[in-house]
């Protein structure tokens, strides 16, 4: 089962992905996390995105599809992939379509956790403080919202489409979300 969870920066979308992760005996694809590790390792692309992430802008899709490509096509994480946060452009939806028909797969739940600005500005402050990412600053915060809004919207209506496509209230305490994606899941 291959799943997509949508949702602006600090929705909730890692922590669902997590509990979905053990639930279901899958691998969670966070390209924040991803890129992240790439900046880490002060790798090429790390430097090359480094930038780009402080400054609250999305990484270039050529440098995300490349390290989807990757997750996608490894054997051992076929069928069993949880996207959160991926894709955020309407190109990346696409490109994403693309890589699981070559590799024989599909997406089989989109959940959508919907979360206003507020909401979304006190979150990620906890966040900061609790997990001291560099890219949780307040500025960097709306930047990342605006920009998510913005951007993903074309990739939500591609999406909505869908018989698979669910909209979950992200307010609700991370519990009541959980019970909900359990409940469209019928696992």
């Amino acid at each position: 089962m291959n799943l997509i969870l949508f949702g602006p920066p600090g929705a909730g979308k890692g922590t669902q992905a997590k509990y979905l992760v053990n639930r279901l005996n899958a691998h969670q694809v966070s390209t924040g996390e991803m890129l992240r590790n790439e900046i880490k390792n002060n790798s090429e692309i790390g430097i090359r995105i480094i930038n780009d992430m402080n400054d609250g802008k999305f990484v270039s899709d050529e440098i995300v599809n490349k390290l989807i490509k990757n997750v996608i096509f490894d054997p051992q994480k076929k069928n069993k992939l949880i996207f959160d946060g991926y894709p955020r452009s309407l190109s990346q939806a696409q490109n994403l379509d693309l890589l699981l028909n070559s590799s024989n797969q599909k997406i089989d739940f989109i959940f959508f956790l919907n979360v206003n600005k507020d909401t979304i500005i006190k979150r990620i402050e906890k966040r900061k403080i609790l997990e001291k990412r560099s890219d949780d600053e307040l500025d960097t915060i709306l930047k990342r919202y605006d920009t998510y809004m913005e951007t993903t919207k074309p990739v939500l209506n591609f999406y909505s489409k869908n018989s698979n496509f669910y909209e979950i209230d992200g307010t609700l305490e991370i519990s009541e979300i959980t019970s909900k994606i359990d409940a469209f899941l019928n696992v």
